[in-house]
């Protein structure tokens, strides 16, 4: 659970380092409705860079932000709707885009729910503690950022064949970071370095994406608030929101939706090379940004409808197909409007991913021109050039040939991999958090057990929000009068 219990020396520490670097902390409401942001904080916006470590940029963390590199103020939710020129289904697929936060990902939210919590209590001192981001990539990207904005010093914690461009930006950001054995599906790698860092080092404080609640709060409250204000203005009936697990942070917000929308469904996507919750498998896979091999503790499993496995080797080819000039003109002439066309690089590699499982969720459950199904565009292709030019040298020029066949496969995606969840399925999954959580990472069974029999159990996490708005209101007060 989330503590928000007071440590006043330290608090009083924090509010004197926010005042010398002129820190003011967003609210999640600004975050969910930044049109109640400041005037004075809008116009100081005005001349700062989206990327920008700038501290103000804290209020950009919002799905709001207007899609500018320089300057912009907020704007309606940014969003991209698929049409069925290029999903080859009737369903309205509709996919938040990630790309317009600060460093291009919408990790930074998380980020900020895992980080504000502790800092605006005082149970993080940034005057000598570091913040370590354990990551499979855009995580501790975001939290280097954030900690950054926020006063704090960061060590990030990645595998090593993680994409070139996460490293190179983060030597610049990041105090320290370290790479761990392995790829994407490497977690457990990336854990046993947490422990050891704990063991040596009395000046760490572990924010770890996967228990972190956090991240869970954060996109229950901004993610599902952003979709629902999609929803409220488009035509159709809402049929459910597919996601790919990663931390399963982003899954909140199908929690937040199903509250509302109590008939609509919560599909997870993972890698077919590591079908964990599929098959409780394991492997290595190619779609970075959903660390895998096990269930994270933040995943509200028996609120989960549906797991979709999806090929790592589809997304790499859609990869080409959606960023090489030839796939671009190929898309075209089938009728992929231009708008959609000339934007494909919105998606990264796990948002293909989850544009596939969208698309293999619509076929599965036969859905119409009626009917809408919501997903996550996490982050952009800027993110990855590392790994078009990769496959540009290990299979050669791509061709109208090449679009060609990825387009038809792209049609034809099929409905194998895929499980709807019973009750004892669900079960079944949960019961795997057992051999991560409690046997390796010493989480309390009492807990474990409470997340699946305590029908108020994440209640009480939702419920959380307006103190801890409340909170930081008084931590900005207590700033001001240093």
């Amino acid at each position: 659970m989330i503590d928000l219990t007071v440590n006043d020396e330290q608090l009083r520490r924090t509010a004197r380092r926010c005042k010398e670097k002129n820190i003011i902390v967003p609210t999640f409401a600004q975050m969910k409705n930044p049109e109640i942001v400041p005037e004075k904080i809008k116009d100081e916006l005005k001349s700062i860079g989206l990327w920008d470590i700038h501290p103000r940029n804290l209020f950009r963390i919002t799905w709001k932000n207007e899609p500018v590199a320089y300057g912009g103020g907020f704007d309606g939710v940014n969003f991209l709707k698929i049409p069925s020129e290029l999903s080859g289904v009737k369903a309205n697929i509709i996919a938040l885009v990630g790309k317009w936060f600060p460093t291009g990902a919408h990790k930074v939210g998380a980020t900020f729910g895992c980080l504000a919590p502790r800092l605006i209590t005082g149970q993080f001192d940034p005057t000598y503690q570091k913040a370590v981001w354990p990551s499979t990539g855009n995580y501790c990207r975001g939290g280097a950022y954030v900690a950054n904005l926020l006063g704090c010093e960061s060590v990030a914690i990645l595998p090593e064949e993680m994409s070139k461009e996460r490293f190179d930006w983060l030597a610049k950001v990041a105090g320290e970071v370290i790479a761990t054995p392995g790829c994407e599906s490497n977690v457990k790698e990336i854990f046993d370095k947490c422990w050891e860092l704990r063991k040596i080092r009395d000046d760490v404080v572990i924010f770890n994406q996967f228990d972190e609640f956090g991240n869970h709060l954060w996109h229950y409250e901004v993610t599902g608030n952003a979709m629902l204000e999609i929803l409220e203005k488009e035509d159709g009936n809402y049929f459910g929101v597919v996601l790919s697990s990663g931390s399963s942070g982003t899954m909140g917000c199908g929690d937040f939706l199903k509250e509302k929308f109590p008939a609509s469904k919560i599909a997870v996507g993972e890698a077919l090379q590591c079908p964990t919750i599929l098959l409780n498998g394991y492997g290595g896979h190619r779609i970075e940004g959903i660390g895998d091999k096990h269930i994270p503790w933040i995943h509200n499993v028996r609120n989960t409808d549906m797991v979709i496995a999806v090929d790592d080797e589809h997304t790499i080819r859609l990869m080409r197909l959606f960023n090489e000039p030839e796939g671009i003109k190929f898309l075209l002439k089938q009728g992929v409007p231009d708008e959609i066309a000339k934007n494909l690089d919105l998606l990264g590699i796990s948002s293909i991913g989850n544009l596939i499982a969208a698309i293999k969720f619509a076929k599965y459950y036969e859905l119409d021109g009626d009917d809408i199904v919501m997903t996550v565009f996490t982050d952009s292709m800027e993110l990855y050039q590392s790994r078009i030019r990769e496959e540009r040298e290990k299979s050669g020029e791509y061709t109208e040939i090449d679009a060609a066949k990825d387009f038809d496969m792209m049609m034809n995606l099929s409905t194998d991999n895929m499980l709807e969840l019973r009750y004892y399925d669900r079960k079944r999954v949960h019961n795997l958090k057992y051999y991560t959580w409690i046997e390796q990472q010493g989480k309390d069974l009492d807990e474990l057990n409470a997340q699946w029999y305590d029908r108020d159990y994440w209640a009480k996490i939702h419920r959380l929000i307006p103190e801890i708005d409340e909170k930081i209101e008084e931590f900005n007060e207590l700033v001001e009068k240093m």
